[in-house]
């Protein structure tokens, strides 16, 4: 719980500083569900994009998870339970690897999502109190980070490499997953073992 202080002090109003928050109108045959992202600093949310608050834990964990909600793994996943509403109800129980601070592979998401997360001025101070650059990506860094993102992903949630291509040929009826899975596999071949 977030203490009485925390409540009535104009400082912390979470609309003065980047948050994550995600779509609450959403199904399984979207081409996401989960849909999160970083909102900048000083945007107000209407009612049907709930944002998260971090009572514990601090700016890492909040990339951390940023990560994990972006990624094709926790998507496929979420698809399972989704209908109509990505609601707290809904989301609160999903499965989030915890692995030790001193994880490579969490501290890889922390550093993609952040990157991903940052694509201009908005974002320079989150950027820089989390030590990843902000600015534009150009199309193929940015396709390139989000295929390693899912890579590192699959391995926090200790997929086999057979259960990462069952999540791509299952994800979505009808998409072109091939070259996005190809290189997805090269990164997840790459961080393997690593932990």
């Amino acid at each position: 719980m977030l203490p009485a202080s925390w409540a009535v002090s104009p400082e912390t109003l979470p609309c003065l500083r980047p948050r994550i928050a995600f779509r609450d109108v959403t199904n399984r045959t979207n081409r996401r569900t989960v849909v999160a992202a970083l909102v900048p600093p000083r945007v107000l949310l209407v009612h049907n994009s709930p944002y998260l608050l971090f009572p514990r834990g601090g700016l890492r964990d909040e990339a951390y998870l940023l990560g994990l909600m972006s990624s094709l793994p926790l998507d496929w996943y979420a698809r399972r339970f989704v209908e109509t509403h990505l609601t707290f109800f809904v989301l609160n129980p999903f499965p989030i690897p915890r692995p030790d601070g001193g994880s490579l592979l969490r501290e890889r998401v922390i550093a993609l999502a952040g990157r991903l997360a940052s694509p201009d001025d908005r974002y320079a101070d989150w950027a820089g109190r989390l030590g990843v650059a902000y600015g534009p990506l150009d199309a193929d860094e940015k396709r390139d980070h989000i295929r390693e993102l899912d890579a590192v992903v699959a391995h926090l949630y200790d997929l086999t490499e057979s259960q990462l291509v069952h999540i791509f040929e299952t994800f979505h009826e009808g998409w072109d997953h091939e070259e996005r899975l190809r290189a997805t596999l090269q990164h997840f071949q790459t961080w393997r073992g690593d932990r």
